[in-house]
């Protein structure tokens, strides 16, 4: 079970675009609680209204998975699951429209459906860095501290 749920996920995250928000009910629990470095949601419907918006000023957004570890949840505990992937992206006002690549990890726990899910990111390197006044003054503190 734990290979077919992962196996949907990297699926449908392949394309991150308007169909996926229709699918999420076959890989989301309903009370599923989801976090990245910008936002925390909880519960499905939550989840759905995040995704919505997050599609809306993509032109184009998908993931490749580079690596996958599982672990079977013992004693009523539920399976756990690290994907490591690349997101590559193009949003129209970040670096003129140019398809941009980002580094990050999710941590899901499953039973028959995901029921938690953590992005880890770098929210500078997906967003502020390549805002063209935010990006240049990160860049400089970058510089400086390294």
């Amino acid at each position: 079970m734990a290979d077919t749920l992962i196996a949907q996920i990297t699926m449908l995250y392949e394309r991150f675009d308007p169909a996926l928000i229709g699918a999420l009910d076959q890989i989301y629990d309903s009370d599923v609680v989801f976090e990245d470095p910008l936002h925390r949601v909880e519960g499905l419907v939550a989840l759905r209204r995040y995704f919505s918006g997050m599609v809306h000023g993509l032109e184009e957004c998908g993931f490749t998975f580079n690596h996958i570890l599982e672990q079977r949840g013992q004693a009523g505990e539920p399976d756990q699951a690290v994907l490591l992937w690349t997101m590559h992206y193009r949003h129209r006002k970040l670096k003129g429209g140019r398809r941009l690549s980002l580094e990050g990890s999710s941590h899901l726990q499953f039973r028959d459906r995901v029921l938690y899910h953590r992005d880890y990111f770098d929210a500078g390197a997906m967003l502020y860095e390549h805002i063209p006044v935010l990006g240049y003054v990160i860049g400089k503190i970058k510089a400086r501290l390294g």
